[in-house]
């Protein structure tokens, strides 16, 4: 179906005369509004990454700031999109959520990727660190940065999601906003080498069936990764976004297991070691497993299934009038390509196909949009993706059916929440997280 077919009457062109002319006189007031209070806001101190510069009153009868000699580029005093801390009970144990109501396109800024640390940020000297590849290998092998970067190297477009992504929400909407709600998530270019090559460089014994993956960080992160995978598509990254990683990335390398739950891939890489078996650490026994209504517990839940979000409007918004809005927002799976996307404005009762907008990758974000029309009564919207292998994204309700959670008491899911997620429009035009099952 294509971008017309769902447009229906929401579409601007079949809008009467009036109503466009109001949607472009409003859109024209919201601007001179954001205008007026950028031009406010010039003389407050300028936001993280950005350099406050006096304001002119008309910069076309000015020359600009002068280009540096040498220097690293700042972006607009005017923006201010942050990444924001959950406020667990100490800094080096915690997690920042991605500004996803404002995210552009599918990339996300090296400087708002989500972070995921156990002992803080490790400070990581890359001319004196090394990774070690030992084990079940015919040659163990130790290369430092610049023996890494000697190998050819690939750069792939991928997601990570943490598997704790909305882990707040099972039992009742607890967060507001998107960002909060599903803000460990977000999508680089990263650039490195296979995996594979290296593991054919040291030479692996018959009968390997798994690696373990170690990081330089205070908490020496471990994870157990099945050979398969390993030798498949995994990545050892130096780059991202067409740098080098930034220090809460895992600076100077990082593992990338695409698909997998972001637990796996381990930052401040120093070593791997290949088995026969798995390696039973901490964060794949008593953490990262799921404990069911059974008894019985999911472990090496390993994939992140497919997942969307409307992410404008979402919670904390205000619409501030009738008639046309885009909805939009991010779709993906860890499984492969997102083949379809349905938006309901009513909770579920109805479904229109939303347009994919391209590029339309594997194990990547991928935004879709419709169009739609609010006619000023309360809507429940939400988002509901199809990946590649025909899995199609659950309901709350569905989803705690088949794996228990919160509702359940002591036992069921915390991790790997990728329900349909639903935002209420009031009738006032704010916009709150809600549950429906």
């Amino acid at each position: 179906m294509s971008y017309r077919d769902t447009v229906g009457a929401g579409s601007p062109s079949s809008l009467p005369a009036l109503r466009r002319r109001h949607f472009v006189l409003g859109a024209a007031a919201g601007t001179a509004s954001a205008a007026a209070a950028w031009h406010a806001s010039s003389h407050a101190a300028a936001p993280p990454g950005a350099v406050e510069h006096p304001v002119p009153a008309d910069p076309s009868k000015e020359q600009g700031i002068a280009l540096p000699d040498e220097g690293y580029g700042s972006r607009s005093q005017f923006e201010s999109e942050v990444r924001t801390r959950y406020k667990t009970s100490t800094p080096q144990s915690s997690w920042t959520f991605t500004p996803l109501q404002n995210g552009m396109g599918i990339i996300t800024p090296s400087g708002l990727h989500f972070e995921r640390s156990h002992a803080g940020t490790a400070i990581v000297d890359p001319n004196k660190h090394f990774l070690y590849l030992h084990g079940m290998v015919a040659r163990p092998r130790k290369w430092s940065m610049r023996d890494l970067r000697r190998f050819p190297s690939v750069s792939r477009i991928m997601f990570i999601e943490c598997s704790g992504n909305g882990l707040t929400e099972w039992a009742k909407p607890n967060l507001k906003t998107v960002q909060e709600t599903h803000g460990l998530t977000s999508t680089s270019e990263w650039t490195g080498v296979p995996l594979a090559t290296l593991l054919k460089e040291a030479g692996v014994r018959p009968g390997a069936k798994w690696i373990l993956a170690e990081g330089a960080d205070g908490a020496a992160m471990t994870r157990s990764i099945p050979f398969d995978k390993a030798m498949k598509d995994c990545l050892i990254a130096y780059g991202q976004n067409g740098e080098a990683l930034r220090p809460e990335q895992g600076y100077p390398v990082r593992l990338i297991v695409p698909g997998y739950e972001g637990n796996t891939h381990i930052k401040w890489l120093r070593r791997l070691e290949v088995s026969d078996t798995p390696f039973m650490t901490r964060e794949e026994t008593s953490k990262y497993t799921d404990l069911l209504p059974n008894g019985k517990a999911r472990q090496f839940s390993f994939e992140m299934e497919a997942k969307s979000v409307i992410t404008s409007p979402s919670g904390a918004m205000v619409l501030q009038d009738k008639g046309f809005h885009e909805i939009t927002g991010l779709a993906w799976s860890g499984r492969g390509r997102i083949k379809r996307v349905d938006v309901s404005v009513d909770g579920g009762k109805s479904w229109r196909e939303a347009a994919l907008q391209g590029p339309i990758l594997p194990i990547c974000h991928t935004r879709f949009r419709i169009p739609w029309e609010w006619d000023g009564k309360e809507a429940i919207l939400q988002s509901r993706c199809v990946d590649e292998t025909g899995y199609v994204q659950p309901t709350l309700g569905q989803l705690i059916a088949v794996r228990g959670g919160a509702l359940n008491g002591p036992t069921g899911s915390i991790y790997h929440l990728n329900a349909i997620q639903s935002w209420r429009v009031a009738s006032d035009g704010s916009v709150s997280n809600v549950h429906q099952y």
